[in-house]
């Protein structure tokens, strides 16, 4: 079970989406949630601003501005989190840019919870591109990224998971287990099984398989070979199942070599249409 949470908190329009889903899981698991809210300046950066003669390049009340706006959110999340049925709860204002204090907060929890990565929101003096994928390239533990348009729907009754046979798959399951033993299905998906045969075995997906029901899942191996993209193929299948939970493996081939051909971790960050669990 997940019994630590993050949520990161930044006041931006996804924030609803995601907050939902971290309170859903927060209250299935009798979690401890954790709403971390982060000013983008360390006070190192700070000393630095002050400039080596101790004379301010940036005003006090500018840097003091910034945490009492997160302050602010911070109090809202509570509120919201509250709301949303949450028995444990905290919230932490961290003095660093979001991408290094996520991952200094995901050390200490089961799962870290973020917004799929669109275009930043002008209105917010934080901005950050592709956090998902740094937090889960760099961090320890899974990252469940999560759209737009979740709006609360129960998140693992059914599960799709992609298996490749890859260590970065297999630390992906692991990291949903708490999920995928509470899913009613579980849909264990190889798409183009042949072309990675020698991490199957003799019949792709039937060890995996017999790990997964040891362990109280409910799981059917679903075997795809199509001429679409494993994302995309990922991405349907969920659809036509009606996940609420997509898993996968971040980078299973070295990251030039994804980001040449638009690889799968981008396609599903990019386009998933259920929550992503991911880990590297």
């Amino acid at each position: 079970m997940y019994k630590t949470i993050v949520v990161h908190i930044d006041g931006s329009h996804q924030q609803d989406s995601r907050l939902r889903a971290a309170a859903l899981l927060a209250a299935d698991h009798e979690a401890h949630l954790v709403g971390a809210g982060m000013t983008g300046m360390s006070w190192v950066d700070y000393a630095l601003l002050t400039g080596s003669t101790g004379m301010p390049m940036m005003p006090g009340t500018d840097f003091q501005g910034l945490r009492d706006a997160v302050s602010i959110r911070l109090e809202q999340f509570v509120e919201e989190a509250r709301r949303l049925g949450v028995a444990s709860l905290e919230s932490r204002l961290v003095e660093d840019e979001p991408r290094f204090a996520l991952l200094m907060q995901s050390r200490y929890a089961d799962l870290t919870v973020l917004s799929q990565d669109t275009d930043a929101d002008p209105a917010l003096p934080v901005r950050v591109r592709a956090l998902p994928e740094h937090v889960t390239l760099h961090g320890a533990r899974p990252v469940l990224v999560v759209p737009d348009t979740y709006h609360g729907e129960p998140i693992a009754s059914t599960a799709v998971v992609g298996w490749d046979g890859s260590m970065q798959a297999i630390r992906a399951i692991e990291g949903a287990l708490p999920l995928l033993q509470r899913a009613e299905s579980v849909k264990l998906a190889l798409i183009n099984p042949d072309e990675l045969s020698e991490l199957h075995g003799e019949e792709p997906g039937a060890d995996m398989a017999l790990y997964l029901a040891r362990q109280g899942v409910q799981v059917d191996v679903v075997v795809e070979r199509t001429r679409s993209t494993t994302g995309t193929a990922l991405m349907a299948m969920a659809r036509t199942c009606g996940a609420g939970l997509l898993v996968a493996g971040v980078y299973g081939h070295s990251r030039y070599r994804e980001w040449v051909l638009g690889g799968v971790t981008r396609e599903l960050l990019a386009r998933a249409p259920v929550p992503l669990l991911l880990a590297h």
